[in-house]
């Protein structure tokens, strides 16, 4: 499946969304506010400071998930890109930038935040 205009429109026209990592037992964890992005109608969040713990580590393990934005819920599945290519991760860090503008976005574009990239897949 693809992620639908309106549903990207609502990722573009909010600061943050909520995930909340799916445990192996299938069981939904807390909820927890992410920045997001959107390129080439994909969906990208990041981690600034976390890789083996939170909901991070949590969610590289079971690459499974549950975001919330507006109201509305969506399982996804997760991609861990890390760096990715060099021309998606300038692609990603643009979209950080002008989201969020040059100072709020300097820590999710640094070398630590481009390796944390996930792509969200709709299921």
């Amino acid at each position: 499946m693809t992620w639908t205009a309106d549903q990207l429109a609502a990722f573009d026209s909010v600061p943050e969304i909520e995930i909340a990592v799916r445990r192996e037992d299938g069981t939904l964890g807390s909820w927890t506010p992410i920045w997001v992005v959107c390129n080439d109608n994909d969906v990208y969040v990041r981690s600034w400071y976390r890789r083996d713990t939170g909901w991070f580590g949590l969610i590289v393990r079971t690459e499974r998930a549950r975001v919330r934005v507006r109201g509305a819920e969506v399982d996804v599945r997760i991609e861990d890109i890390g760096m990715g290519s060099s021309a998606l991760r300038s692609q990603v860090d643009s979209a950080y930038r002008e989201k969020y503008g040059c100072r709020c976005a300097a820590s999710m574009v640094s070398e630590q935040a481009a390796a944390t990239t996930l792509h969200l897949l709709v299921e």
